[in-house]
């Protein structure tokens, strides 16, 4: 893996200490890379305490990598599944990132995983934080390992540049497991884990392709404030390994 300052930055970009991006030539090189070190961090936590937890985002770039590690070989029935985050839909919804994992990750081998949801039966996010917050405290942390996405802002999770209650959501010091987030451009009302949860992980994979991605990365990790563009609070952190995976 080359470290950020290996791969000609310039020198007035963050070089960071906790983060490796790695690259692809193509998709398939890419869905195997990122599906074995997924399995690989997952069969750590297996081997060493007897259970293992994977937290998994949405969005079409996942799918893939969802479909090839659905059949890996694993106890998955000692795995907890669980969202990083959530559109506030129905879970029949094709905009439901349940739909979308149960679909895509929760078939063949995988099927034998725990799943835990965060879309409870109230009508608003704000409403079903609560018990949205209960269903996650049964699981152990820290996770084994966090997948994130990065959107075109820079936002990741449902950490949304401009949304009114982005800093509750990025506080270390809330108590918070998830909280209701209103983007200020996405559509749908929105639950996501807090940024102290995101980093209550042993490891995190970011997963993103693509030339516009890429200039994306770059410019996270140059200069500027993190509320500009979320994704800087867990390229910057140093307490958890971060690594990215890109292809083309």
């Amino acid at each position: 893996m080359m470290k950020n300052c290996e791969l000609g930055i310039k020198p007035q970009e963050y070089c960071l200490k906790n983060c490796s991006l790695v690259q692809f030539d193509d998709q398939a090189a890419w869905v195997r890379g990122i599906t074995d070190h997924i399995a690989h961090g997952l069969s750590a936590g297996l081997n060493e305490r007897g259970y293992a937890s994977l937290a998994v985002s949405g969005g079409t770039t996942p799918k893939p990598m969802f479909a090839a590690l659905s059949h890996v070989d694993l106890a998955w029935g000692k795995v907890v599944v669980l969202l990083v985050d959530e559109r506030w839909v129905d879970i029949s919804d094709k905009d439901s990132n349940e739909n979308l994992v149960r679909s895509h990750l929760l078939q063949d081998k995988a099927a034998a995983a725990v799943f835990i949801g965060m879309k409870t039966g109230a009508a608003t996010a704000a409403a079903g934080e609560k018990e949205c917050g209960e269903r996650l405290k049964r699981i152990p942390m820290p996770y084994d390992v966090m997948v994130l996405g990065m959107g075109g802002d820079g936002h990741t999770a449902s950490l949304f540049p401009g949304a009114p209650k982005l800093s509750r959501a990025v506080d270390m010091a809330s108590g918070l497991m998830c909280a209701a987030i209103v983007p200020a451009q996405a559509a749908h009302e929105r639950m996501t884990l807090t940024l102290p949860v995101i980093l209550n992980s042993r490891e995190i994979v970011v997963h993103i392709t693509g030339a516009e991605k890429l200039k994306v990365y770059e410019k996270a990790i140059s200069e500027g404030p993190l509320e500009e563009m979320p994704i800087r609070h867990v390229l910057r952190q140093e307490k958890v390994p971060v690594t990215i995976f890109w292809a083309p």
